[in-house]
């Protein structure tokens, strides 16, 4: 076992410490963001939407943006 030291001043700098066991970090790092499943036309709509944009991606099609202003 390893004896981890912290500096009192920094933890009161960044308002405190947690310590979890990995396991549980990557449980509510799950929690954290919500999951949607769709069903019937909205699953097809959304399939067909990826569809399009991988076929535009592999044609050339796209294009890289720095920002939302580089937006036409």
């Amino acid at each position: 076992m390893q004896t981890i030291s912290i500096q009192k001043s920094k933890i009161n700098r960044t308002g405190g410490i947690v310590i979890l066991p990995l396991k549980e970090y990557q449980r509510l790092q799950e929690s954290a963001v919500p999951t949607y499943y769709l069903k019937g036309k909205a699953a097809a709509d959304l399939d067909r939407l990826v569809d399009r944009g991988l076929v535009a991606h592999q044609k050339g099609k796209t294009k890289i943006l720095r920002s939302l202003t580089d937006l036409d």
